[in-house]
Formats: C-alpha cells, structure tokens, sequence
C-alpha cells in the first residue's frame, strides 16, 4: 500500500462545489484502485466512489454510493499522478472529512464500500457544507 495525501476540502454553501485531490509521492497511483470515503461527525465511515486500477482492467470502472451518485465523479490524471473527486451540487449532508486510500489488489470489490483492504489512512481533509 501506498501513503496517500488530500486536499482541496473547505468550505462551502449548499449546492456549491468542491475538487478533492489525492496524490502520492512516492509511488504510481496507477497501480491501485482509489476509494474516497468520508467520516461525519457521530457517523460512522461511508464509501464515497472507488475507481479500479488501469493496470487491472482497460475499463475504468468506477462505482458511487447512491446519495453521491449523479453528483460526485471520480477520475484519473496519470501524467499528474492524482486522483480527483469532483463534488457538485453539495448538501449539508456531504459535512466530513474525506479520506483517499489505496487498495494493492486494484479492484474495487463488491465490498468496498466497508474500506476493508484500503489502507494507510491519512488525516484526511475536511469538507463543511451549510446551509
């Protein structure tokens, strides 16, 4: 596994916008599948979107939770070595920190979701949306 860093959180009011990005620098992302997930205050961690690794599969397979579905969209840069989870139309709800993690397997499973297999988690960066 691979030491991610995020950034791009802030603040912002409903509906806005925001562009979280995940890097390494020490390793290719290329070689993992990315999962985005978020903890709320007093909830417990949620899955955000997972993208599969190009070096697994020449589709680039991407999967949402259905409360971001149609407004969050995760991507690649390969030449920038990132990560992006473009977050549109945001709501109260969106509030917490999000987390960029790793998965060496390169798939998102049909458990990924749970975060198990993803790791090291980082600190993460903090998005607050009001209202």
């Amino acid at each position: 596994q691979v030491q991610t860093v995020e950034s791009g959180g802030g603040l912002v009011h409903s509906g806005g916008s925001l562009r979280l990005s995940c890097t390494a620098a020490t390793s290719s992302l290329t070689n993992y599948a990315i999962g985005w997930f978020r903890r709320a205050p007093g909830k417990q961690r949620e899955g955000v979107s997972c993208i599969t690794s190009p070096e697994r599969s020449r589709e680039r397979t991407s999967v949402y939770a259905d409360s971001v579905k149609g407004r969050f969209t995760i991507s690649r840069d390969n030449t920038k070595n990132t990560v992006t989870l473009q977050m549109d139309d945001l709501e109260p709800e969106d509030t917490g920190v999000y987390y960029c993690v790793t998965d060496q397997t390169g798939y998102c499973s049909t458990n990924w979701a749970n975060g198990w297999g993803f790791g090291p988690w980082g600190q993460g960066t903090q998005v607050t949306v009001f209202s």
